[in-house]
């Protein structure tokens, strides 16, 4: 019992502690734009102000008419007053819809650059469906929270102090009659907000299992094609918007319930006041106008009392929300550390190195060195780990032991990390074209390329006589993943995109599986023949290759073997 009891408490410490650790976050983000925040709720407090004011001269507007007497001049200012009440207002609401874009921008270009410098493994252990989730509808939920919801409470504080002292100025007990039922009401507000924080993190869960099928079946829509699969892809997606939407539907129940208990509990507390002030008005205690002033300042207290109540669930979201966002945050950031050897001529020495995915080894111990200009070809059968070496090579994974060390003629070395991609290029396997431009494409490989250069890695890519005869050349637009182009062409443009860096270093991952021999020979010739001479490391299974190869890696019960080619 007592071992069940301490561990409630340290989930309740724990709880805690996130929930502070979501509120740090979010202060620390809202840094930049406190200013502008600051602003509307300035703007605000002089709305409330000029309300409260409004009503006050709406007392004299009454009174007077109750005496036989009409003030235009009086009249004209309460006109005026309503005037500039929503000329404030246009102009908040202008501020909050451009600072709520520009923040929630701002969130979203931070977790991308946050995604895009941290370690692949951690990125890829989410659904592609959940990240873009997270990076819309978290971070517009967080936004809105920084934007709109803070100085909205802040506002409505600020409203409820002055409302309230103004109508205790004119009756105290009116006044305090207001606030009695408050309390309750946030307290049950705050108990419902509760489980509606279950509810969100389901419904934003819901939403990115929603998308992420979506954006898979779109991504793989051949497959899906191929097999038939249309009329059960069809009902998979209505399963899940059946999901999403009964957790989109108990959490508006729940909401609904809470709206339900905060309304019905200020009706009576304005019938109430109502109730008071027409005794006091009977009795000739008050005027006409003092009447009016308790009615429009009563619901002037409760409805900031009644809309702090409505923020908790809102609160909640945020702050659900909050945590989803901060998870992307807290992943660590990939070690890029250059140590800017001499990368003319480069080569790689890998020594006992040992990976695993889980328990499962794949690379047990191994060791070779690739010399600077040489063409080494890896082989071995699929899912041997072929591929992975590659990854350990590029810095996307990390060995469990080992070291992998880029050397020079000079004797020079460099320990892997995300930096050394600068000198390496990278053909991998599959179609790994963006839509836009072909040239938009090679110029992936060097941003600064010029036409020149663009044309010599479109002759040794074998790509040249294609892209001429597409519809504008190399200012053909073409679709995700190639769309427009075969196979073959596409991976031709990715062999482009790689050689127009000129880097020391390429490696090509079955880069040329999609070509016909004689075009695959020609573009490992125009390879070779490049000055000074690269370092290569292919993985193919077509002999060919092979024999443009001064040495083979096989790869075989997670060993490494060398064969003199």
């Amino acid at each position: 019992m007592k071992v069940t009891m301490m561990g409630k408490l340290l989930k309740v410490i724990k709880k805690c502690r996130n929930q502070g650790s979501y509120l740090v976050w979010l202060v620390s983000y809202s840094l930049p734009y406190i200013p502008k925040i600051a602003l509307v709720m300035a703007l605000g407090i002089v709305d409330t102000l000029l309300s409260v004011g409004l009503a006050i001269i709406l007392k004299r507007i009454i009174d007077g008419a109750a005496s036989g007497g009409i003030n235009g001049e009086v009249i004209l200012i309460y006109l005026g007053g309503v005037l500039l009440s929503m000329l404030i207002g246009a102009i908040s609401q202008l501020i909050s819809t451009v600072l709520n874009e520009k923040f929630s921008f701002g969130i979203r270009k931070q977790i991308y650059d946050k995604i895009v410098r941290s370690y692949w493994m951690d990125v890829k252990q989410y659904h592609t469906g959940d990240l873009l989730t997270r990076m819309t509808s978290d971070t517009e939920i967080v936004s809105e929270g920084i934007v709109v919801l803070i100085p909205t409470i802040v506002r409505l504080f600020i409203e409820l102090i002055i409302t309230f002292f103004t109508l205790f100025y004119f009756e105290p007990s009116l006044a305090v009659f207001a606030l009695v039922l408050a309390p309750i009401s946030c307290l049950i507000c705050f108990i419902l907000g509760k489980k509606l924080k279950k509810l969100q993190i389901k419904v934003q869960e819901s939403e990115s299992k929603y998308r992420s099928f979506i954006q898979e079946s779109l991504s793989n829509l051949l497959i899906v094609k191929a097999f038939a699969n249309e009329n059960n892809s069809v009902e998979r997606l209505g399963e899940l918007r059946q999901e999403r939407f009964n957790w989109v539907f108990k959490k508006s129940k729940m909401s609904l319930v809470s709206s339900a208990v905060l309304s019905l509990s200020f009706q009576l507390g304005y019938i109430g006041a109502f109730t008071i002030g027409a005794f006091l008005l009977a009795k000739k205690a008050i005027t006409f106008g003092t009447m009016s002033v308790f009615m429009t300042l009563v619901n002037r207290i409760q409805a900031p009392i009644l809309a702090l109540a409505h923020t908790i669930p809102r609160i909640i979201s945020v702050l659900a929300s909050a945590g989803r966002v901060i998870e992307l945050q807290d992943m660590p950031l990939e070690i890029s550390d250059r140590t800017y050897i001499d990368t003319t001529h480069v080569g790689v020495k890998v020594e006992k190195l040992c990976f695993g995915y889980s328990d499962d080894i794949v690379l047990d111990n191994i060791s070779f060195t690739v010399k600077p200009g040489e063409f080494v070809a890896v082989v071995g059968a699929s899912g041997i780990g072929k591929t992975t070496l590659i990854r350990l090579i590029m810095s996307f994974i990390h060995s469990a032991a080992g070291s992998i060390q880029f050397i020079n003629n000079k004797g020079e070395s460099e320990n892997v990390n995300a930096g050394v991609r600068e000198f390496i290029s990278y053909v991998p396997q599959g179609n790994t074209l963006f839509s836009g431009t072909v040239r938009d494409n090679i110029q992936m490989g060097k941003l600064t390329a010029t036409e020149d250069e663009i044309q010599e890695a479109l002759n040794l890519s074998a790509s040249a006589h294609f892209v001429q005869q597409l519809p504008h050349g190399l200012d053909t637009v073409i679709g995700e993943k190639g769309h427009g182009l075969s196979e073959g062409q596409a991976q031709r443009i990715a062999i482009a995109r790689a050689l127009i860096r000129k880097s020391p270093l390429l490696i090509l991952d079955e880069a040329t599986s999609a070509l016909d021999e004689p075009t695959e020979l020609k573009v490992i010739e125009g390879i070779r023949s490049q000055k000074p001479r690269i370092t290569c490391l292919i993985i193919s299974h077509r002999k060919s290759v092979l024999g443009y190869c001064d040495r083979e890696l096989q790869i075989d019960n997670k060993k490494i073997s060398e064969n003199i080619a």
